[in-house]
């Protein structure tokens, strides 16, 4: 059952590594099908995965296939796919630099035309604390994607969202980026912002181009 997504998710969850977004079994990946979500399992490093480690729920938490327990965040998750159906699919990381903004900022704004492409807002917000397997997790990134496909969990990592895993990919990966530039530059004095027109173009060009 959904071996298509399972390998998906298990390509997804390398190209998290090599990226430096991720650690050992730190985070998990999933993709929604329907009133079912195929997740990574708990507690396995990625590196040593395969396609059918992965776990399938349905919406409420039950295990539909999979020998492994699903990931310790779904309660989280789930909460996120029942109350914004639009989603397709969802990243969590403990990823470095966006983690470490958290600690001194409420938001990131919109510094780089990647970040805003890949994000889809003008802003990226950082929810109130929210311990990892819990469902604030998941109340907090609903409250605060605001129309953006991702969110900074403070002092925890991040949650990004898409249509699919691509989607939610991108926005994990140049939102780290961003939080990297904006780390970089904040000792020196306050990082300059796209203006509200050039933000919205961006946001308008990665649109059309994906038509």
């Amino acid at each position: 059952m959904y071996e298509k997504e399972k390998k998906e998710i298990l390509e997804t969850a390398l190209k998290l590594i090599d990226c430096d977004l991720i650690k050992l079994s730190a985070g998990n990946v999933s993709i929604r099908k329907g009133n079912n979500v195929i997740i990574t399992p708990s507690g396995m490093d990625y590196k040593n995965l395969n396609a059918d480690d992965m776990v399938v729920i349905d919406l409420e938490g039950n295990k539909i296939e999979g020998k492994n327990m699903p990931s310790l965040d779904s309660v989280g998750l789930l909460y996120i796919y029942n109350n914004m159906p639009e989603i397709g699919a969802a990243i969590h990381t403990h990823q470095p630099y966006s983690t470490a903004l958290s600690l001194i900022a409420d938001k990131l704004p919109a510094i780089l035309t990647t970040l805003v492409n890949a994000v889809g807002s003008k802003v990226v917000y950082v929810t109130p604390f929210a311990p990892a397997g819990k469902l604030e997790t998941g109340i907090v990134t609903v409250n605060n994607l605001k129309g953006s496909r991702a969110v900074i969990l403070r002092q925890h990592g991040v949650m990004a969202v898409g249509n699919d895993l691509t989607e939610a990919l991108y926005a994990a990966v140049y939102l780290e980026e961003a939080a990297k530039a904006y780390l970089a530059v904040k000792p020196l004095g306050e990082p300059r912002t796209l203006t509200e027109e050039q933000a919205e173009e961006a946001i308008d060009i990665f649109k059309n181009y994906h038509k």
